[in-house]
């Protein structure tokens, strides 16, 4: 189970920054995002919450991390990757430009949290 909270981490953190920098550069050409962007920020979302799911496992198992600040980056990452959905613009290309960011964000807190990981 801890190999692969280790690996999703690993996952996590590779296509956040891929999604956000995907996001960002079709904001950034005022385009709409297309369905596999969309996807893709979705899946983020996704790992995101399995990883979350598979450490709560882990703690049920009575398998602490090192740091206590990993659970609060881990914590943070998710909750930065769902608060576009209470606080983002209904227009679309405003939309997208939140997903984006707040991947982005989430992905570097997903980082902080794998090197507290221990």
């Amino acid at each position: 189970m801890l190999s692969a909270h280790s690996v999703l981490a690993i996952a996590v953190v590779a296509i956040a920054f891929a999604a956000a920098a995907w996001g960002g550069f079709a904001a950034w050409r005022r385009r709409p995002a297309g369905r596999l962007l969309a996807n893709l920020l979705a899946l983020v979302q996704t790992l995101l919450l399995a990883q979350v799911g598979i450490g709560l496992l882990l703690l049920a198992d009575d398998r602490r991390s090192g740091d206590d600040l990993h659970y609060v980056y881990g914590t943070l990452a998710l909750l930065a990757v769902l608060s576009p959905w209470l606080y983002a613009p209904a227009e679309p290309r405003r939309r997208l430009v939140w997903f984006a960011g707040a991947t982005l964000l989430a992905g570097a807190l997903a980082v902080r949290a794998l090197t507290t990981g221990g």
